[in-house]
């Protein structure tokens, strides 16, 4: 039983995919992220090589992965229970992401920690467009919209607390998803109000991210009607699961998915450890 790291993203894939590709919902964040480390580089999302780990249990079977692209959290995937202490032996890890008991067991080697953000992560069952619709229509995000696009990625990752992202990494984002048909505007009287995107379909899964409305156009149901014409778009692409997260600290975002046909998965922290005062 033992913990294997490297920074090839295939080598990884050829040991843990059929591990991830088993339970896609789960995995939508590794899924996604390594088929970007496969297409833009190693440092597509810093500037740091990505670190990549899979942990063998006695059968042999891989029964836990670690994705780490630095400044993002180290993301934990399905980890066994006995599997924790040696990875936390192994790796010096001080910002994690998995779901909450192995977070909590993860915090049991820090001598303190914070809870910076709970996730919950949902599936589509059946979609319910906002009815009455808000007034406006979709349309696809054209290279036309880019300094729209990336005022509102920057102002989405700003509002979400995370590391956010160079100005570089978010034009690649809105150049790639333009050009592929992968955000969408809801438009009332011609005036872009609200945006979605999706994300390449993986093992049968498209996660719906990111979702935005600028403060002055919001509680009209904009993000709601987006949402919702994104997710039946991807569904009639040929996604058998459409997915999303949302912070469980805004009842308001997870009021919304669920009226239009989310329905809870798991939840997941995000936790950072924290000197003892000691």
């Amino acid at each position: 039983m033992t913990w294997t790291f490297t920074d090839d993203v295939d080598l990884f894939l050829a040991a843990a995919g059929r591990s991830l590709n088993a339970r896609p919902a789960e995995s939508t964040v590794m899924l996604t992220v390594t088929a970007a480390l496969r297409r833009h580089g190693p440092r597509a999302y810093g500037d740091h090589d990505p670190v990549l780990g899979w942990w063998r249990g006695a059968d042999g079977e891989v029964a836990g992965t670690l994705l780490h692209t630095p400044p993002y959290p180290a993301t934990l995937n399905a980890v066994a229970p006995e599997a924790v202490a040696p990875l936390m032996a192994a790796r010096r890890l001080t910002l994690v992401n998995a779901d909450r008991a192995t977070a909590r067991a993860v915090a049991a080697h820090w001598a303190g920690h914070r809870v910076d953000e709970e996730q919950r992560l949902y599936r589509l069952g059946e979609l319910t467009p906002p009815s009455p619709a808000p007034g406006g229509r979709a349309r696809a995000a054209t290279s036309a919209d880019r300094d729209l696009l990336l005022r509102w990625y920057a102002a989405f990752s700003a509002e979400s607390g995370g590391p956010g992202g160079s100005g570089a990494r978010h034009g690649r984002a809105v150049d790639e998803r333009t050009a592929e048909g992968r955000l969408t505007l809801w438009e009332d009287d011609g005036v872009p109000v609200s945006m979605a995107g999706i994300s390449l379909r993986i093992a049968g899964t498209a996660r719906v991210a990111p979702v935005y409305t600028p403060p002055e156009h919001r509680g009209r149901g904009y993000a709601a009607a987006v949402t919702a014409e994104v997710s039946r778009a991807a569904r009639a692409a040929g996604a058998d699961e459409v997915l999303l997260f949302t912070d469980l600290a805004n009842p308001t975002s997870n009021g919304v998915y669920t009226r239009i046909g989310y329905r809870a998965v798991s939840d997941r922290l995000v936790i950072s450890a924290q000197e003892s005062d000691g």
